[in-house]
């Protein structure tokens, strides 16, 4: 599970609570440089293994998005570190705009995909995608899921498919995983156009950014 600055914390949480049943002892949460690794909300998590030390074969790839997802489109180090352990990897995944770095390695060229609303249609096409308005998307080996909250989705998916659908329903239980959400606005279609123009206001940088990135 890949770790970068600026990345949103819960992209990588709620798939890693759940994964982590999978590879006990064997989850690495990988970085450039090993340690403290400050999200895009100030929560920091640590990085416990560098690319280097990242084992070649894996069973899972996973990418996170955030806020530093344009920086990380341009990281050469990063995209290669992605590329090279892809290409021996059972599964390549992303949460959000983790999509979108999966696609600037080249990793997406191809393939059906998923990622945050704000970036799915105008961005992934760019990366030679084929966006996807669905919740968790797999296309082959590939699985992608759209904004934050949508990577618990994915985690009980990837559960379901490396250890069977009765185990992927014991974790949903376990994480009693039955959402009930006070509002019906986790899609612009749900929230309005009043509050989308709220939302497109926050998340006008990270589209700017991923857009300039992804012509780069």
């Amino acid at each position: 599970m890949l770790l970068f600055p600026g990345m949103t914390a819960l992209d990588l949480a709620g798939p890693q609570a759940l994964l982590a049943g999978l590879a006990p002892g064997s989850l690495h949460l990988v970085a450039e440089v090993a340690g403290p690794v400050a999200s895009d909300t100030g929560l920091t998590l640590v990085a416990t293994d560098t690319f280097a030390r990242c084992p070649a074969d894996l069973d899972v790839l996973f990418v996170p998005g955030g806020d530093g997802t344009p920086a990380q489109m341009r990281n050469a180090t990063l995209l290669d570190f992605l590329r090279a352990r892809a290409a021996r990897a059972a599964w390549v995944t992303s949460v959000c705009t983790g999509s979108l770095i999966l696609g600037a390695a080249g990793l997406l060229r191809g393939y059906r995909a998923t990622s945050h609303w704000c970036v799915r249609d105008t961005v992934l096409p760019l990366l030679g995608a084929e966006p996807v308005a669905e919740r968790v998307v797999f296309d082959r080996n590939r699985a992608t899921a759209a904004g934050i909250s949508a990577g618990l989705d994915l985690g009980l998916a990837l559960c379901a498919r490396l250890r069977g659908p009765d185990y992927a329903r014991t974790a949903q239980l376990v994480a009693e995983y039955a959402p009930e959400p006070p509002f019906q606005a986790g899609t612009p279609g749900q929230a309005g156009p009043a509050i989308v123009r709220a939302a497109d206001a926050i998340l006008a940088p990270l589209v700017a950014g991923a857009r300039a990135a992804a012509r780069d």
